[in-house]
């Protein structure tokens, strides 16, 4: 069973940094477009960033700026996300998704799959 798997969160001072990791489990077919969320306490899920297949981005206005999201690896199936400039406001659980074809064919169902969710905290 296919799995995306996160890693990078944690406790860090205003003004610090982060980066989070997040990878499938094995290998999948072609990526449509990786991308993290954030819940915050309370909050619904929202948009953090976005990446998809052909490089272009799209963030939310209130991280604009300060995180830049990234892909590497084989088959560019590992996305990160590099966190500056921290505020308490981006205290959360961020998840990870990606939206993936199913087969080789272009015309392939597409599936779509959520990390487990890894906890940043922005506190002095």
């Amino acid at each position: 069973q296919v799995q995306l798997v996160e890693s990078g969160g944690g406790l860090v001072q205003p003004g610090g940094s982060l980066r989070l990791s997040c990878g499938f489990s094995r290998r999948v077919y072609s990526i449509n477009v990786m991308g993290w969320y954030r819940q915050g306490t309370g909050k619904e899920r929202e948009l953090v960033a976005v990446i998809r297949s052909d490089g272009s981005t799209n963030y939310a206005d209130s991280v604009r700026g300060r995180f830049t999201i990234s892909r590497d690896g084989a088959n560019k199936n590992t996305v990160y996300l590099q966190m500056n400039s921290l505020k308490p406001e981006d205290t959360a659980v961020y998840y990870c998704h990606a939206n993936v074809y199913t087969g080789p064919a272009i015309e392939s169902p597409k599936a779509d799959y959520w990390g487990q969710g890894t906890q940043v905290t922005v506190s002095p």
